[in-house]
C-alpha cells in the first residue's frame, strides 16, 4: 500500500475558504455500497436518510484558540501553535522561529506573561507558562484560532463561532472535527423528530491531523497521539441500537478513530465489542483494515495522501472512495474544513 495510491488532482478553487452562510445548506454526497448510484443531496436532506432508532455518534471536543506570538529572550520573533494542554501550567507546542530556542530559554508572550522552553519531544517543545489566571483560561481571552494551513486567510470574527461545533464542550482540540460543523439547532431537532439517537465521545484533534505522510510504504508511517475518552454511556446506546436494529452513524473520522481505538477483543468475543475507553490513541486505519464500530460514517472531503482519505476508504472502499472523489470534482462540491460533506455506508451494509 503506497502513499500515492491515494493521491489526486483538486483545483485550488475547491478549496472552501470560508463557510456558507447556513450550516446545514452544505451539498451532500450520497454513496452507497457497491455499485449504487450516487446522489447529490444537501445536509439538510439528512433526517429523510436515516431511520427511528438510529444513533448518530458526534465528538464534543471544543477547540481552543491555540495560536499565539511572542518573541524570545534574545529578541527573534516566533509563533506557538499549542497541540495539547498538560498539567502544571505546561503545553506541547509548535514553534515556528527562525533559530531554534533553546531548552531554559524563555518567551515573552504578546498577550502578556512569559513561557519557559522545558525542552523537545519529538517535532513538538514542552513548555511552562507563566500567565494571569492560569493557562487555559488566558488562552481564551488572548489566544488566536489555529485555522487549518489551507484556508489562506486570518480568522475573522464569524471563525470563532463557525470554527466550533454547535455541541461542543470539552476543551483541548486545536482543530474541530469538521463534519460536525455541518449540525445547527435545527438539524438537530429534525432529527430527534425523526426519532434519532444522539451520543458522544471525545477526541482532542491535535495538530499532527494536518501532518503529511512522509513515507511511500503506509506501513511505516506513524501516527500522532490524540487524547479520547468513550465513556459507559455511549456504549450502552451503541449496544441498544445494535440489538434494536439501529445503525451506529458516525459523524466524522474522530469518531471512528476514537471508537475503533474502544473496540476490544476476547476469547469469548473473537470479532470485538465496545468497551468505555479513555486513554491515548495512535491507531491507523487504511485499506485492509476492517472498521466495526460503525455503519455509516459522514465525512467531509479530505486532502490527498493523508491518513483520513486512508480511514475513509479503507471503510468504503478505495476504488469506490476515488469514483466519489472524482464525481464531487466534476460537480464542484467543496472541500476540507469549511467544505461538504459524503454520508458513506460500510461495504458490508444492506
Amino acid at each position: 500500500m503506497k502513499k500515492s495510491d491515494f493521491h489526486y488532482e483538486l483545483p485550488e478553487e475547491l478549496i472552501a475558504q470560508a463557510p456558507l452562510a447556513e450550516r446545514s445548506a452544505s451539498r451532500l454526497l450520497l454513496v452507497p455500497p457497491d455499485a449504487g448510484a450516487f446522489s447529490d443531496l444537501h445536509v439538510r436532506d439528512l433526517p429523510g436518510l436515516l431511520q427511528p432508532g438510529d444513533l448518530l455518534v458526534f465528538n464534543d471536543t471544543r477547540v481552543i484558540p491555540a495560536r499565539l506570538f511572542g518573541q524570545k529572550d534574545s529578541g527573534g520573533r516566533l509563533e506557538i501553535l499549542i497541540e495539547r494542554l498538560l498539567p502544571e501550567e505546561q503545553a506541547r507546542a509548535q514553534v515556528r522561529a527562525s533559530k531554534s530556542p533553546k531548552a531554559g530559554s524563555w518567551i515573552v508572550l504578546d498577550g502578556g506573561g512569559r513561557a519557559e522552553v522545558l525542552g523537545r519531544d519529538g517535532e513538538f517543545y514542552l513548555l511552562r507558562f507563566e500567565v494571569d489566571g492560569g493557562l487555559e483560561p488566558w488562552l481564551l481571552k488572548v489566544g488566536r484560532l489555529p485555522l487549518p494551513p489551507y484556508i489562506r486567510r486570518e480568522p475573522g470574527q464569524d471563525d470563532a463561532e463557525r470554527y466550533q461545533t454547535v455541541f461542543a464542550k470539552k476543551v483541548g482540540a486545536v482543530a474541530a472535527p469538521t463534519a460536525g460543523l455541518h449540525f445547527d439547532k435545527a438539524l438537530l431537532e429534525a432529527l430527534r423528530q425523526r426519532g434519532v439517537q444522539f451520543g458522544h465521545v471525545t477526541l482532542h484533534v491535535g495538530a499532527g491531523t494536518f501532518q503529511p505522510v512522509r513515507v511511500e510504504d503506509v506501513r511505516e508511517h506513524t501516527m500522532h497521539s490524540e487524547w479520547l475518552n468513550v465513556g459507559a454511556e455511549l456504549v450502552a446506546q451503541v449496544r441498544r441500537t445494535r440489538e434494536a436494529g439501529g445503525r451506529v452513524v458516525a459523524v466524522g473520522t474522530t469518531v471512528v478513530r476514537a471508537l475503533e481505538s474502544a473496540w476490544r477483543r476476547s476469547e469469548a468475543m473473537p470479532d470485538g465489542e465496545l468497551q468505555p475507553f479513555a486513554g491515548e490513541t495512535r491507531i491507523f486505519i487504511f485499506p485492509g483494515y476492517r472498521i466495526r464500530s460503525v455503519d455509516a460514517l459522514l465525512t467531509n472531503f479530505h486532502l490527498p495522501e493523508s491518513t483520513l482519505l486512508m480511514l475513509v476508504s479503507a471503510f468504503a472502499g478505495k476504488e469506490r472512495m476515488f469514483e466519489a472523489y472524482r464525481h464531487a470534482i466534476e460537480q464542484r462540491y467543496r472541500f476540507f474544513s469549511y467544505g461538504d460533506a459524503m454520508l458513506l455506508w460500510g461495504q458490508a451494509s444492506p
